[in-house]
């Protein structure tokens, strides 16, 4: 078997937790160009140039990226970074590393969880993870759609400006903006992602198509990743326009999906898709490869550190 063996002791919830932060702060690193990438294909058709320099037009995922690359630098696809970590680490940590624990909670303890009690517990550690890391989200994405073509026109200058900014411009609500369809979009994304990856990984062991390493984790999260972006790309494309807008620019976010199907039309909503899926699809896969490995490492070290001391106990 490749990586580490599922150990004896199921993993915790502070094991959870903590791995699932770590690893979704990882499979950041790795596909953030692919996630700014495709804020820039959403909000494609709605920003203006705030300089006297044409506004740069984007095509496909690649040609987004060798674009960028071309105008702003290589560290534009990096943008808001910091911000992205942050996210992930209060954010994966409570839509993920709780997952089990809450679906535990609403099955009473017992091992068969039905789709309802997975539904019901991706929805609800979705929403707490959006009231936690809703700031982290607003500074990422505002990060990640300024161009860096023109310096007078960025609207901040780094990380902590941009939480100081917003709170003083728009007050501190400025900085839960779009929390209605970030937890609309969470509770599908969460659902989707968990349920699906739990679902497929069940039937694979189940059915001994697969063992429970890592072809198994690869095969469940490519799953997950895909389902995931068919379903919650309308809501992803109308939670970055609106968190994006300039105060007054939407009256809420139905009126933002509104103004986008007025005057786009509906392939409006499915804009960026491309870099969704693969932003997703690879997100998922490095996500949850390193969350469950991660998981094993831990309690094996654990476990380790925990055989000594109950040795030394007995002599």
């Amino acid at each position: 078997m490749v990586g580490f063996k599922p150990t004896d002791v199921p993993p915790t919830a502070a094991v959870k937790f903590v791995g699932a932060g770590t690893a979704a702060c990882i499979a950041d690193l790795f596909t953030f160009p692919l996630d700014t990438a495709k804020v820039r294909l959403q909000i494609q058709g709605e920003t203006k140039s705030h300089c006297n320099v044409k506004a740069v037009q984007y095509k496909g995922v690649f040609g987004t990226i060798a674009t960028m690359v071309k105008t702003e630098g290589p560290r534009s696809l990096y943008n808001g970074l910091v911000a992205g970590l942050q996210r992930q680490m209060s954010f994966a940590s409570v839509r993920i590393g709780l997952y089990d624990s809450v679906k535990q909670f609403y099955t009473k303890g017992s091992e068969h969880a039905g789709i309802g009690c997975r539904l019901l517990a991706g929805c609800t550690t979705g929403a707490m993870a959006v009231a936690v890391a809703q700031p982290t989200d607003v500074v990422k994405v505002r990060f990640q759609a300024q161009a860096n073509t023109c310096s007078s026109s960025r609207r901040y200058k780094g990380t902590m400006d941009a939480y100081k900014t917003i709170a003083k411009q728009e007050g501190v609500r400025g900085l839960w903006k779009g929390t209605a369809p970030n937890i609309t979009r969470n509770a599908i994304v969460n659902c989707t992602e968990l349920v699906t990856y739990d679902l497929i990984k069940e039937m694979l062991l189940k059915s001994n198509i697969m063992t429970d390493n890592l072809p198994c984790h690869f095969t469940s999260a490519f799953g997950a990743g895909f389902c995931t972006t068919v379903i919650a790309s309308p809501v992803d494309v109308v939670k970055t326009r609106y968190m994006n807008s300039a105060p007054g620019q939407y009256n809420s976010a139905l009126n933002c999906a509104l103004t986008m199907l007025r005057k786009e039309g509906p392939l409006a909503f499915y804009k960026g898709f491309m870099p969704s899926f693969l932003r997703l699809g690879s997100w998922n896969i490095v996500m949850f490869v390193t969350y469950e490995q991660l998981k094993r490492a831990m309690m094996t070290a654990r476990m380790s550190w925990e055989a000594p001391s109950e040795h030394a106990e007995l002599v």
